[in-house]
């Protein structure tokens, strides 16, 4: 004789006593309660397992880019190790930026705070290519395994002028003289301070640097040339980051390559009277969507106070320039802008 009254015998209609019908529903509560329980258990666990991610400390920046470089935040342990990794080797870096015109002003204070926060403990030559070798005096007292070597250009008096001559000029003292004597070497406009250690993190084959009113904001904000006549013309389907040309080198070999191709590229849309929406800037971006750097330093790297400027763990190099712009009269002579 069945157990459940709904199963059916091959003989025929089963016949159910009460006894059987109270075993049937005592076996049914157990059974529900048997499965009520174990769902409770697991429900237990699920207020748990979300504290405990919760607690995990989730990096708020990315660690690196979507090809895989590392990008670059100064107090990760990323960083650390990289660090660690460069300083048990002797580097031999260069930073080179250009004086000209009115931003002699700027040449103490970039070269002093370089000597306390540029490459602690390496040896770094500072390229200084100017119109007026005279705004280095008196000279800036450098420290161990530090030199400074004057490389005079042709006077440049206009801004814009500067921008399409600068590529060519970083490519020639490169090719001529800089490719001998250091390993790695950085550009870095002048008017701008460290203020914070810039150290052996930022070293790779190809470093660029994210523009820091630009940084987390959508593709379509990023100000790229989109005049097809230019040679820095930037596709609506091309682009990942847009790079600020503040601050960005790499090793000599591949600098040379990026300021020589830049260089031309300039050079050729100025034979056909075309002026790019960023100058220079439009062409170091172009330049980098072909050839992805291998190491992307976040905006601790490039900084100055902006209503669009994204806040940063520490500022480390800060533009007076690009400061001073946001500022009013006041402000620009406490300063000195």
């Amino acid at each position: 004789m069945a157990l459940f009254p709904f199963c059916k015998s091959t003989t025929g209609p089963i016949r159910v006593t009460r006894i059987q019908l109270l075993l049937y529903c005592v076996l049914l509560s157990l059974i529900i309660y048997f499965l009520h329980g174990r769902k409770a258990a697991v429900s237990v666990k699920l207020p748990h397992t979300t504290m405990d991610l919760r607690d995990r400390k989730v990096p708020q920046t990315p660690m690196e880019t979507q090809w895989g470089a590392p990008l670059v935040w100064g107090e990760t342990h990323n960083s650390a190790l990289r660090r660690s990794k460069f300083g048990q080797q002797e580097i031999r870096a260069g930073l080179l930026t250009l004086v000209v015109g009115t931003y002699g002003q700027f040449i103490r204070r970039f070269l002093s705070s370089a000597e306390t926060y540029f490459l602690p403990g390496q040896m770094v030559t500072y390229y200084i290519l100017t119109d007026n070798p005279r705004s280095l005096d008196p000279p800036v007292k450098l420290g161990p395994q530090r030199q400074l070597k004057v490389l005079p250009i042709a006077e440049l008096p206009r801004w814009d002028r500067l921008a399409y001559r600068r590529m060519a000029l970083v490519a020639d003292a490169i090719k001529d003289q800089i490719s001998s004597e250091v390993e790695y070497i950085f550009c870095a406009d002048v008017d701008q301070e460290f203020v914070a250690p810039v150290g052996e993190e930022i070293l790779g084959d190809l470093v660029a640097t994210l523009h820091p009113e630009l940084y987390g904001r959508p593709r379509n904000a990023f100000p790229y040339e989109t005049e097809e006549v230019s040679s820095a013309c930037v596709e609506q389907d091309e682009g990942d980051y847009y790079y600020t040309s503040e601050l960005y080198g790499g090793l000599v070999s591949e600098m040379y390559k990026l300021a020589r191709a830049c260089s031309l590229l300039i050079l050729q849309d100025s034979a056909n009277k075309i002026v790019a929406r960023g100058l220079e800037e439009s062409y170091l971006n172009r330049y980098l969507i072909d050839h992805r750097p291998t190491c992307v330093l976040s905006p601790e790297y490039s900084w100055w106070s902006s209503p669009l400027t994204a806040e940063v763990p520490v500022r480390r190099l800060v533009s007076l320039g690009r400061q001073c712009k946001d500022y009013d009269r006041q402000k620009k002579e406490e300063h000195k802008c």
